[in-house]
C-alpha cells in the first residue's frame, strides 16, 4: 500500500469518527433537552443540539454535517407523526446550523470569540438568523401533518426558534472555550478562590431562580463579574448555568412563570435568556478586545523603545573621534553613566 493511500484511509477514518462523535453528542444532548419539553413532547425552550452542531461545524468543518443529520434522525424517528414529517424536520435541523456556519464564515468569524464583532455575529447571524430555518421547517411540518392547530402554530414556532437560538447562544461558546482551555498552573491562590466563589454564587442564584421567589435578575451581576474577571472562559459557563436554571423554573411554572399561559412564559423566559447571553458574550468580548489592545500597545512601545535606544547608541558612536573603537566607545559610555565620573 502506498503512502498516499494510507494517508487517504487515515483521513477517511478520522472523518468517519468525527461524524459518529457528532451524532452521539447530538443524540445525548437532545435527550437531555427533551426533559424540559413544553410543546407536543418535542419542542423545548433550550435545545442544546443546535449549539453542538454549530460548534462542530466551526471546529471540524462542514464535513461533519452527516453526523448532525444522523443525530437528528435518531432523535426524531420516534417523535415524528410520519416518515415524511420526520425527514422534513431532520432536514430543517441539519440546514439550520449549516446556514449559521456559512453566514459566520462570510463575516470572518474567529472561534476565539475575542472580538466584539465575533460576539455580534454569533448572536445575530448564528443564533437569531440561522435558526429561523429549523423553526419554520419544523413548525410548518407539524402543522401540515395535522399535529398543530392554527392557534398553536405561532406559540410552537416561537418556542422552537428561541429554543434553537438559545442552544447556540449558551452551548456553542462553552464548546469553543473548551477547545482552547488550558489548566492554569501558575494561577495564584486568590484566583482559585475567586473562581470557587463565583461557582458557589451561581449555584445559590440557581436555587433562588427555581424557587417561588421571582429573583431571576440576580444572575446579571454574576454574568458581569464572570465576564470582567475571567472573560469568555467564565462568562460562557455562567450564562449556560443561569439559562438552564431559568428553563427549569419555566418548566415547573415557578417564580415569575407561575399563573401565565405558555406564550407569556416563553416571552419572559427567552427575554431573560437572550438578555443574559447577550450580556455575557458582549461584555466578555469587549474585555478581551481591550486586553488584546493593551498587549499590542505594550509590545509596540517596547519595540519603539528598543529602536530609540539603538538609534541613540548609533548616533553616539558616530560622534566619537576617529580611531576610537567600539570597545572604547562602550567603556566611555559606561564611565559617563557613573555618578561623579566624566569622560
Amino acid at each position: 500500500m502506498t503512502r498516499a493511500r494510507r494517508e487517504q484511509l487515515r483521513r477517511g477514518g478520522v472523518a468517519a469518527l468525527d461524524v459518529c462523535v457528532v451524532a452521539a453528542l447530538y443524540y445525548v444532548s437532545a435527550k437531555l433537552g427533551l426533559l424540559q419539553q413544553l410543546v407536543r413532547g418535542q419542542v423545548t425552550p433550550l435545545w442544546p443540539p443546535t449549539g453542538i452542531a454549530l460548534a462542530s461545524l466551526l471546529l471540524r468543518g462542514p464535513r461533519v454535517w452527516p453526523g448532525i443529520a444522523l443525530g437528528a434522525l435518531l432523535v426524531n424517528v420516534s417523535l415524528g407523526p410520519s416518515v415524511w414529517a420526520v425527514l422534513l424536520i431532520v432536514a430543517g435541523n441539519t440546514l439550520a446550523p449549516v446556514c449559521s456556519y456559512l453566514l459566520l464564515r462570510r463575516t470572518g468569524f474567529r472561534v476565539e470569540l475575542d472580538r466584539l464583532r465575533d460576539a455580534l455575529a454569533l448572536i445575530f447571524l448564528g443564533a437569531f438568523t440561522g435558526m429561523l430555518v429549523s423553526a419554520t421547517t419544523g413548525s410548518g411540518t407539524l402543522a401540515l401533518a395535522g399535529v398543530l392547530s392554527a392557534d398553536q402554530f405561532w406559540p410552537t414556532w416561537s418556542v422552537w426558534w428561541t429554543g434553537d437560538a438559545m442552544g447556540v447562544l449558551t452551548v456553542t461558546p462553552v464548546l469553543l472555550v473548551l477547545r482552547s482551555a488550558r489548566w492554569p498552573k501558575d494561577a495564584p491562590p486568590a484566583r482559585w478562590a475567586e473562581g470557587l466563589l463565583l461557582l458557589a454564587a451561581t449555584c445559590c442564584v440557581g436555587v433562588l431562580e427555581t424557587s417561588r421567589a421571582p429573583l431571576m435578575f440576580l444572575g446579571f451581576p454574576l454574568l458581569i463579574w464572570a465576564a470582567f474577571r475571567f472573560q469568555l472562559a467564565g462568562a460562557a459557563p455562567c450564562a449556560l448555568a443561569v439559562s438552564t436554571f431559568a428553563v427549569i423554573a419555566a418548566a415547573r411554572e415557578s417564580g415569575p412563570f407561575a399563573g401565565h399561559n405558555l406564550l407569556t412564559n416563553m416571552i419572559t423566559l427567552q427575554a431573560f435568556n437572550g438578555s443574559s447571553s447577550l450580556t455575557a458574550l458582549l461584555v466578555a468580548a469587549t474585555v478581551s478586545e481591550r486586553t488584546q489592545t493593551q498587549k499590542e500597545i505594550a509590545r509596540a512601545c517596547g519595540h519603539l523603545a528598543a529602536m530609540v535606544a539603538e538609534m541613540a547608541q548609533s548616533g553616539y558612536r558616530a560622534a566619537l573621534p576617529d580611531g576610537v573603537g567600539a570597545k572604547d566607545a562602550e567603556e566611555q559610555s559606561a564611565r559617563s553613566r557613573r555618578p561623579g565620573i566624566s569622560s
